[in-house]
């Protein structure tokens, strides 16, 4: 499995819209054969910061749909969307495989 977290620069201004943008892509990549993780909203401390996480069975996983979400008319009209309000002023992609699974220290051989 491949993680990939966003981290957004956005408008404080455009809270709002940003929220929009990131409730259709937790709607949609899903449908396009990811787990999508959540976005993580200002609350505390820098207010013009959020994230989000999703995850692909494999990086080929993950390029197909960056190849069909290129094609779909839903995700272009996402991307129009986020270019007419400009609440994102930029964002950075990092790839991670996720641990999810805890083990007791017995498990893990620490003695």
């Amino acid at each position: 499995m491949i993680t990939c977290t966003v981290r957004y620069e956005i408008d404080p201004a455009k809270l709002d819209a940003f929220e929009r943008y990131a409730r259709f892509w937790i709607y949609k990549v899903p449908a396009l054969g990811g787990t999508h993780h959540g976005y993580h909203m200002p609350h505390e401390g820098p207010n013009d910061i959020a994230y989000c996480h999703f995850s692909f069975p494999s990086l080929a996983a993950y390029e197909d749909y960056r190849t069909r979400m290129w094609e779909d008319d839903e995700c272009k009209a996402a991307y129009a969307f986020a270019a007419k309000t400009q609440c994102i002023r930029r964002y950075d992609r990092s790839f991670t495989r996720p641990v999810f699974e805890g083990q007791t220290p017995a498990e893990l051989n620490w003695a």
